[in-house]
């Protein structure tokens, strides 16, 4: 019992995301050792790319909008920690993310057969089935914050663990067996399904089922901004893949592309999970410094262990890219190792306070300037002739672009200098490390092949 304990809402989430990216790393590499063309491979990647396109920026921003009202919301009037009484602002979150699901699997319904994304294949890959992923996947992402909001974060590892195993032997068994690639989006499709059954039991367990408009107004008039802001801003990654796809229009291409174009699992699912947690405990003011110190610690331990294992993978990413996959995603490693250096802006969260501070619409105007530089920067940087390289070098400037204005409008604005929640000394040194290390390896001075 004493490892259940050590598992705190912070390393819970953290867990769930990070197990998240392994099994699709796992199946991305068992995709490409497989009996599959890199055409397939391709398929399988625009059916996942178009599926989290056309919903992580809601879903996002229903599920963060949710964390700073919970028990703090003007229209149930709750305050202080979580009581005993179940909760109706879960339940019409999820009626939220019921409704944009339907929105839009009724949305590319009506556009389904108007445009292609490839040459010479047809419509988007396996677009019935997309469109239904569509609309039973994207609620249940609700369940590792309901698991967070009621403190059972030993449960948030338990669900990810059984089910994303789960997921792994559903997608990867057709394989196995030579079956097509459409097998394992039935895979996928089936398990969205399983979580649906556990999401309704959490529901009827933690939630009251009473609809509420008011509350739903409160929810989108705090959310609306953070939906934008997602789209805008966190899209830049999903931007790259339309460029891609509508520059180059080869499905061999997006595929080489989109295996470069990956965080380092630990600096991205771990960030999101610190930020993600710490939310709801930026949305009261009595307890502002105390929270601001946390973050700080917390961010500064994450430093020590994210900056140097992303050094190391640095060194080896040329070695291990041909050799983890096959050797026709060799040049993949270069668009990883751009994509590396997103850590540099990872691990500063001044948009957790702005959010937390229920200030989303400063988010919204920052990712705005951001869409005004990311697009067209990479189509100036295909033109100079630097190709996949270029667009992911464009989105690694305009992801310190956007943390530069929101650093600014928190020490002008809000008084809170950068020294309050960021280690500046430990952030400046790992940062200024690995550029150099990026420069050396980028030019071959240093080059484990």
């Amino acid at each position: 019992m004493r490892k259940i304990k050590l598992i705190d809402n912070y390393s819970g989430l953290q867990l769930f995301q990070l197990m998240r990216f392994i099994i699709f790393l796992i199946i991305s590499v068992v995709l490409t050792k497989s009996h599959l063309t890199r055409a397939d491979i391709g398929q399988w990647e625009m059916f996942l790319f178009i599926a989290g396109f056309l919903t992580f920026f809601w879903v996002t921003g229903i599920i963060q909008a949710l964390l700073p009202l919970y028990h703090r919301n003007m229209t149930y009037r709750k305050m202080g920690d979580n009581g005993p009484e179940k909760s109706p602002e879960i339940y019409n979150t999820f009626l939220l993310l019921c409704f944009f699901s339907l929105l839009f699997f009724a949305f590319g319904h009506s556009i389904k057969g108007n445009f292609s994304v490839f040459h010479n294949t047809g419509n988007v890959p396996y677009i019935n089935l997309l469109l239904l992923y569509i609309l039973l996947s994207s609620p249940v992402c609700l369940i590792e914050y309901i698991y967070l909001l009621n403190n059972r974060s030993y449960r948030i590892f338990q669900y990810g663990l059984y089910t994303f195993l789960a997921q792994l032997v559903m997608i990867l068994a057709p394989l196995y067996f030579g079956k097509d690639i459409i097998w394992s989006i039935y895979g996928l499709i089936f398990i969205s399904c399983v979580r649906w059954v556990w999401l309704i039991i959490l529901l009827r367990r933690y939630t009251q089922m009473t609809i509420s408009y008011e509350f739903m107004k409160e929810h989108l008039y705090l959310g609306l901004p953070l939906i934008l802001t997602t789209l805008i801003s966190g899209s830049a990654q999903y931007t790259d893949g339309i460029i891609v796809a509508a520059v180059f229009r080869d499905p061999a291409k997006f595929a080489l592309f989109r295996y470069g174009a990956k965080e380092f699992p630990l600096v991205l699912m771990l960030a999101n999970g610190l930020s993600n947690a710490m939310l709801p405990e930026f949305s009261t003011r009595t307890r502002m410094k105390e929270t601001l110190a946390k973050i700080k610690a917390k961010s500064k331990k994450l430093m020590h262990l994210l900056f140097p294992t992303t050094m190391v993978i640095m060194l080896f990413a040329r070695w291990f890219y041909p050799r983890l996959f096959n050797s026709d995603f060799e040049k993949s490693s270069g668009i990883f190792l751009i994509y590396a250096c997103l850590i540099i802006p990872r691990l500063v969260f001044p948009q957790t306070i702005l959010v937390g501070r229920k200030k989303t619409r400063i988010p919204l105007i920052a990712a705005l300037l951001e869409l005004a530089v990311n697009i067209p920067l990479s189509l100036l940087m295909i033109k100079w002739g630097y190709g996949l390289t270029g667009i992911a070098l464009a989105t690694l400037v305009v992801y310190i672009f956007n943390k530069i204005i929101l650093v600014m409008y928190l020490w002008f604005k809000m008084k809170i200098k950068p020294s309050e929640y960021i280690p500046l000394k430990i952030y400046a040194v790992y940062s200024f490390l690995i550029a150099v290390l990026f420069i050396l390896i980028d030019h071959k001075i240093i080059d484990i092949h």
